[in-house]
């Protein structure tokens, strides 16, 4: 039983996408993979004939080429505005909840549908990769979070802090969100990942030693920005006009034909050969033991 977990510094660091490369690229390696997250909020929902989960845990499935499934995201969120949103538990609707309403849940209730999940998920596989949510420093949140510490925790994962580069700031936010994540959880932070990084990556190397000072923590990669095809996790980031089978269907509702997931399948086998030439897959691997 062997578990992994990526987090970020921010929503649109490149969660999604990481889990995704690592799935594939660990499927690979030959190990049984599945993707995990326990809550999800996004209106772009993989809806199977007898259940729905988030779009994003389908894609990361097919880079891990597991079945897809309900445990592979056991909370789906649908916002419908209002800090209203439709619950999905276990892929079956649930009902409307307020954002007060869900709070009280979530540590009820949420915490223990999530975690049954990770369990099955984990005795039926060699590896599950998990992702987090937003950042794990919400302080305003924190006791409310049920997708990123608590979760790594309860998976006696490694964690994987990726920051989206191109955004600027990265390090700034690396060492921030170290600071702000509770002390009995920094320990579970292994590494750091820079996402969507141009140019040439040994300009990073002087802040990289001192990143490493300050943290203790190691860079375990520097990923490259790279034009990707993929449906997008949620509305914050969709670019409907940028994915091809989208062009007759809006990018909530991806057709999932034997076409699509071919054109999935390629363009992650693209993704996944990028992340492996620019993360230490080896020190990732150590992590597992």
């Amino acid at each position: 039983m062997r578990s992994l977990m990526i987090q970020g510094t921010s929503s649109g660091a490149g969660k999604t996408t990481l889990v995704a490369a690592l799935c594939r690229i660990f499927s690979d390696k030959g190990y049984s993979v599945a993707p995990f997250k326990s809550q999800n909020m996004s209106n772009f929902a993989y809806i199977a004939p007898d259940f729905e989960i988030s779009q994003a845990q389908a894609v990361q499935a097919i880079g891990a080429r597991c079945s897809i499934m309900p445990e592979l995201n056991p909370i789906l969120l649908k916002p419908i505005g209002d800090y209203t949103s439709v619950v999905y538990l276990n892929g079956q609707r649930y009902k409307k909840m307020h954002a007060t309403q869900y709070y009280k849940f979530v540590n009820r209730e949420g915490i223990r549908i999530a975690s049954m999940s990770l369990k099955i998920l984990q005795k039926n596989h060699d590896l599950v990769i998990l992702e987090g949510a937003g950042s794990p420093a919400e302080i305003n949140l924190q006791k409310f979070d049920i997708a990123n510490m608590r979760m790594a925790q309860k998976a006696k994962a490694s964690v994987l802090l990726v920051s989206d580069i191109d955004r600027g700031g990265s390090f700034a936010s690396l060492v921030g969100t170290m600071a702000l994540v509770e002390k009995r959880y920094q320990k579970f932070v292994k590494g750091f990942v820079f996402n969507k990084f141009r140019g040439d990556p040994g300009v990073l190397k002087p802040g990289l030693q001192k990143l490493r000072r300050i943290t203790k923590i190691p860079v375990v990669g520097t990923i490259p920005l790279i034009p990707i095809n993929l449906p997008d996790e949620d509305s914050l980031n969709a670019s409907p006009h940028n994915v091809s089978w989208t062009k007759n269907a809006s990018p909530s509702n991806v057709p999932w034909t034997k076409k699509t997931i071919s054109k999935i399948d390629g363009e992650l086998d693209k993704l996944a050969a990028v992340v492996k030439s620019s993360v230490d897959i080896r020190a990732i691997e150590r992590m597992l033991r």
